[in-house]
């Protein structure tokens, strides 16, 4: 798989797992407000991360409140942004620096490879956190672990009440 391939896949996944969570966490009656806060901070900062990469003003707060009509609009519409974005681009491009500045202020310019793993593995470092909020909740988690979204088979759970 090339360098493209892998990014969109990464998309992909992202998106899959994005839209996993928030099922869940709508079903939750109400969800564990910390998780909630995770969940909306991975929408904000892809957004963020978007907006650098399109180079327009930046839409949403990294760390956003969001109710959950306003997280899923955003999310359908990073699914669609993205997809178009990363179905776009050329090897060559990956390599291009992007200018930005960050919200402490500071200027930066990152090759559009660094920007688009940043999103992915940021995004996945928050859902795993969210799982942990939702298991210290005694509710069950969403796995989202990568080879779940490639192998299309859900992954192996714990069952929480032996514990």
């Amino acid at each position: 798989m090339d360098a493209l391939e892998t990014f969109r896949r990464l998309w992909d996944h992202a998106a899959w797992a994005d839209a996993l969570l928030l099922s869940a966490l709508e079903a939750m009656h109400p969800p564990p407000a910390l998780a909630w806060r995770e969940y909306s901070h991975v929408l904000g900062a892809e957004s963020v991360w978007l907006d650098r990469l399109l180079q327009r003003p930046q839409r949403y707060a990294v760390w956003p409140e969001l109710s959950p009509a306003e997280a899923s609009s955003l999310a359908a519409s990073l699914r669609a942004e993205y997809a178009a974005y990363v179905a776009g681009l050329s090897a060559d491009a990956l390599d291009v620096r992007v200018p930005y500045v960050n919200s402490a202020g500071q200027s930066f310019e990152t090759p559009v490879s660094d920007m688009l793993l940043q999103v992915a593995l940021h995004g996945q470092y928050h859902r795993g956190k969210i799982n942990l909020l939702l298991r210290q909740a005694h509710l069950p988690p969403t796995p989202t672990d990568y080879i779940t979204f490639a192998r299309g088979v859900p992954a192996a759970t714990t069952d929480l009440s032996r514990r």
